[in-house]
Parts: structure tokens; sequence; C-alpha cells
């Protein structure tokens, strides 16, 4: 099966792109070809860089490589924005040629929320119109669409997935950490993060937990958000406990962010808004608990797993990490409870689930007709005639 992602990918700074590179490369360890149709700056194996974009022609480059490559199977990683002005209007165009051309389209939708605005909510309808499936990561999110949405086909939840790790016991060492009791705020610096609530209880926070470092590990894409990264960075200047606080800025390759989560004990997501989080994700493959916001998809994702604590006030905030500090044994049982979950999580799971749609969608000409595709690690190189 030969299936082409179109999405950012890496070294493109986006967390669409890490995600797209994991599924791939899950796909690929399941033995099918894949191609990657992406945005300029992507790199990598049969990694084509597409498109800027900004440029007015975004569906026809992505439809000349659907004519020469010849997938299977599209499948669109969607966020808004993506795909030129008007918030990505040009994916729609892309969509039909698809359809023209009888290749069936898979659609992953990143972004689902009740109150998009009015060109967002057109362009989901005809993604929702024109995709051969749709796939969300949380229960909610298909809740959303069936309800504002005319649905004419399948709607399938998969989870993000999670990465299958080792853990670097001399982390805290490296980051000269060691014997002191991590909260971690790591991510993208927006406004929605709301890194500053963390920021407001830390007086209180210390008095409770006299061992305790906040690790601030976070950064912005270029002229992104800055006028508010100012602004937070000023709060952290403005606070009286620098023995308390560590912050670190940089790009965070993987290595990076992998040693900065194996060092932290809890990590805070006091966020107000947002989807299915990365870095949840993230951490989540170091069975780090967590105090969450009541954001849907972490409130859910709480509930499920039983990882972590969600906060409804600063209050609750103060308890929940307090606890987790001086509690190992809650510590210890939400670690073991993310660890079990993350059997069920993990890209290589959810690769077999996305393999598992494909092939649904990869239709007979006639009813005794078999879909044939070789590896060609199947064969064998060594009998040459």
């Amino acid at each position: 099966m030969r299936i082409a992602y179109v999405s950012t990918y890496p070294p493109i700074e986006c967390g669409l792109a890490t995600y797209t590179k994991y599924l791939s490369d899950s796909v690929r360890r399941a033995g099918k070809e894949v191609f990657i149709f992406s945005q300029l700056g992507a790199q990598g194996k049969d990694v084509y860089e597409v498109y800027s974009p900004k440029a007015n022609d975004i569906a026809g480059r992505l439809f000349f490589y659907v004519e020469r490559l010849a997938p299977d199977i599209v499948h669109i990683e969607h966020e808004f924005g993506l795909f030129g002005d008007q918030r990505g209007v040009q994916i729609v165009e892309f969509l039909i040629r698809c359809n023209l051309s009888e290749t069936p389209v898979v659609t992953t939708m990143h972004t689902v929320f009740e109150d998009l605005k009015f060109e967002e909510k057109i362009i989901v309808q005809h993604l929702l119109d024109l995709s051969s499936s749709i796939i969300v990561h949380e229960s909610f999110q298909k809740d959303i669409l069936l309800k504002n949405y005319k649905i004419s086909n399948p709607i399938h939840v998969i989870p993000h997935g999670v990465r299958e790790v080792r853990r670097n016991e001399n982390a805290k060492e490296l980051l000269g950490l060691q014997g002191r009791d991590v909260l971690l705020l790591a991510g993208y610096i927006r406004s929605t993060k709301n890194f500053e609530r963390i920021f407001n209880i830390l007086p209180e926070l210390i008095r409770k937990n006299k061992n305790m470092v906040l690790l601030m590990a976070a950064r912005n894409r270029i002229n992104e958000h800055s006028p508010y990264k100012l602004e937070l960075y000023q709060k952290l200047k403005d606070q009286y406990y620098s023995d308390h606080i560590k912050v670190l800025f940089g790009k965070f390759p993987q290595s990076s962010l992998d040693n900065i989560l194996c060092a932290a004990d809890i990590m805070a997501l006091p966020y107000i808004k947002g989807g299915q989080s990365g870095v949840l994700a993230q951490a989540s493959a170091f069975h780090l608990p967590v105090v969450t916001s009541q954001l849907k998809s972490f409130k859910d994702w709480v509930l499920e797993v039983q990882g972590g604590l969600i906060a409804e006030s600063d209050e609750d905030y103060i308890r929940h990490i307090t606890n987790l500090f001086q509690d190992d044994d809650l510590r210890n049982q939400l670690k073991e409870n993310i660890k079990i979950s993350n059997k069920q999580r993990n890209w290589t799971v959810i690769g077999k689930q996305h393999l598992k749609l494909y092939n649904k969608l990869i239709k007979p000409p006639i009813s005794n007709a078999e879909f044939y595709y070789c590896n060609p690690k199947q064969i064998n190189k060594e009998r040459i005639f």
C-alpha cells in the first residue's frame, strides 16, 4: 500500500510536523510505502517540498504529485491556515481534484471547536463532504461535528499516539536539579497556555513545598505571540524566588525535550483553549503525572487514563501540586496508570488503527478482486537468476 501524507514535516517547527513523522514512521515500520507532501523546508526519506504556505496554486501543486506518484490513499493532516489565505481554502480544491481522480482521502481534523469562525465552518463542511473518512482524536470532537454539520461520511476517533521511549535517569543531574522537586511548564508560548496562572500561585506553592523548582522550558515561533512572551518573562523576572525558578530557552530538539521531561516530577497544563495536546502526549511517554485545567480534552484524558488531577481554581492547583509532591504513593500510582494506558496509545497501535481504516477505503473493481502490494523487503534478493 502506498500512502501520501499531506502535512507539515520536520525540521519545520510545528506540532503537526512531529505528529506526522511519528505516524508515518509507524506505518513504514508496518511495511507500507509512504510519501510526504509538505511545505518548503521539510526534509527526509520520500519527503517532497511541494509548496509555500502563502502560494496561490497549492491545490495544483499537491495534485501534481498525486498524479505522478499515484498513492492508494491520500491522508491530509489538517489545521487552518496551512493551505494559503482565507484560512487555507485551497485544500478544498485539492480534495475535489482527488475526488475526480477517484483517489480515497482520509482527513484528520486537528482543530475542532464549537466557536470556529465563519470561513472556518465553511471549510470544515467541505472537508466532511469531500473526504472518504474523517479522523478526530477525541470523542467530544466527533460530537461537535455531528451536532453542527451535515455528515455524509464516517468519523473515526483515533487517539493521539504516544512514543515508546527509555527514561534518562540522570536527567536532573544534567540540569543541575538533583534532589529537587520539579514542576514543569513546557510547550510553545501562546496566551491560551495561561502559564501566568502558575506564576501567580508560585509564592504559595513554594511556601508549602520548600524543595520545589518551577522549570520553564517554553519557546515561540518567529514573531508569534511576541508581546505575550515579553509580558510572561517579565512576570518571572519580577518574582523574588530565584532559587525556585529555572528557565530554559532554545529550540529544544527531541533529545533536549526528552531530558527536560525526564527531569520533571509533575507537569502543569493550565491551558484555557486547545484540543489534544502534543505536549501531553510527550509527557505521557515518560509517565509524567499532570495537573490540568478543565479544558475538555485534558479532562477527558484524566478521567480515562487516571494519569493526573483536574484543577478548577488556584486553590485546586496549589492543593493538587502539593499532594503530588508530598504523596509518593499517589504520584507513583498515576505514573503506573499512564504506563498501562500507553500500551493502547503507543504509535505502533495507532499506526495499525490507521492501516485498518486505509484498507477499508480501497474498493475492489469487482467482488472477488484482491488488493495486492508486495513489500520489496519480502522478496528474497539472494535468489537472482
